[in-house]
């Protein structure tokens, strides 16, 4: 038997996740089974053999379906059984908002133990339908962390590493900055941190500067160089900054 499997457009649409409308009517059918009896009244038997009428017989039945399976507990908090509905639906609350890699997503779906088989089935039909594009998710993070945060090229590419991202992919991304945008994003963070360090002996100035960039990823020659021509516009003496900090 083919299973067939039906597939969002968008990453909008899992608040209505199968097995909702079978779950409710499951849990409607038990409360409807059950009712609760009057206590014996005069001449009700109290015997060995009692409760096996009619009442009791229904007490059974409701014992049974609260008390059922593991499987069936999740399915009435609306968890599909289907693995392949899981990962789809673990995926598109983890995509909502949020651009993620496709090995982000495979972490997250091994973490749940989802069947490895099920989580190549989902992932790869997320790509086909552009739900994961790690090409863009790349172009938008360089983007983003080089404006928002000052990073340079070489703290962009250990970023991406860590979050799954193909080498080849990376190499493109971080390839929409050139040197001279480096270096006058570089040149911005020093202004804003030079007025902090006045007071501060050069060698110190020099140190905390250079630091700062070197955190941010930027090279010893290029931090080096950007830091001494601010210092020389402020009237610092420059001489012997030629060594490497």
């Amino acid at each position: 038997m083919t299973r067939r499997t039906e597939w969002p457009v968008s990453a909008t649409d899992h608040h209505t996740g199968p097995g909702r409308e079978s779950a409710a009517g499951h849990m409607a059918e038990s409360a409807d089974v059950y009712e609760p009896e009057a206590g014996p009244g005069p001449g009700h038997d109290t015997g060995p053999g009692a409760g096996f009428g009619e009442g009791a017989g229904r007490r059974a039945r409701s014992r049974t379906r609260s008390s059922g399976s593991p499987s069936s507990s999740r399915a009435e908090k609306g968890e599909p059984r289907d693995p392949v509905e899981q990962a789809r639906n673990i995926c598109l609350r983890l995509l909502t908002g949020t651009p993620r890699t496709r090995k982000q997503l495979a972490d997250a779906l091994r973490k749940r133990e989802i069947p490895d088989e099920a989580a190549e089935e989902v992932l790869s039909r997320f790509e086909d339908v552009g739900l994961i594009d790690d090409a863009a998710f790349a172009d938008a993070w360089v983007e983003s962390r080089h404006h928002g945060r000052g990073l340079a090229r070489r703290a962009l590419v250990r970023e991406l590493r860590t979050k799954g991202v193909d080498s080849t992919v990376i190499d493109e991304a971080v390839g929409q900055l050139d040197s001279e945008q480096e270096e006058a994003t570089a040149r911005e963070l020093v202004a804003r941190k030079l007025r902090s360090t006045r007071g501060l002996d050069r060698d110190k100035r020099l140190r905390r500067l250079a630091g700062m960039l070197a955190r941010k990823g930027y090279g010893e020659g290029m931090a080096l160089r950007v830091v001494r021509q601010a210092l020389e516009e402020e009237g610092e003496d420059t001489e012997g900054l030629d060594e490497p900090f």
